[in-house]
């Protein structure tokens, strides 16, 4: 049984697939609460908006920087904001990272599409 994303504002099907779902209880240095996060997702559905702030974060003790960079996700049909692309996907290296201080930003990581649940409409397709 599939399950069928849509967007809460306008009620467009955003074609993700649950193939591509990262499982509830895989950790993310970005955090993961009150989200679901992708591996992929088709990008005929949403607009991408590059976000380049130069301050501190600090969202756990493996994702801090000064540069936060990252990409919000939106509704394609209403442009109602669904999420953010972070890159704390899968490692793309078997480095231990710079210093051998874990992997934060420094290596080359996959990206994930973290959706908020309150964004989406989730359905059961029968």
């Amino acid at each position: 049984m599939a399950s069928i994303y849509s967007c809460t504002e306008c009620g467009a099907n955003l074609n993700l697939n649950t193939g591509h779902l990262y499982p509830a209880d895989v950790f993310f240095e970005a955090g993961n609460k009150g989200t679901l996060s992708f591996a992929a997702v088709d990008s005929t559905k949403f607009r991408f908006e590059k976000e380049d702030k130069i301050r501190p974060f600090f969202e756990t003790i493996n994702y801090w920087g000064i540069q936060r960079r990252r990409t919000k996700i939106k509704c394609n049909s209403c442009g109602r904001l669904l999420g953010y692309v972070y890159d704390d996907g899968v490692p793309q290296t078997d480095s231990p990272g710079q210093f051998h201080f874990g992997p934060s930003q420094v290596i080359p990581r996959a990206p994930r599409y973290r959706f908020k649940n309150k964004a989406l409409r989730i359905t059961s397709e029968t």
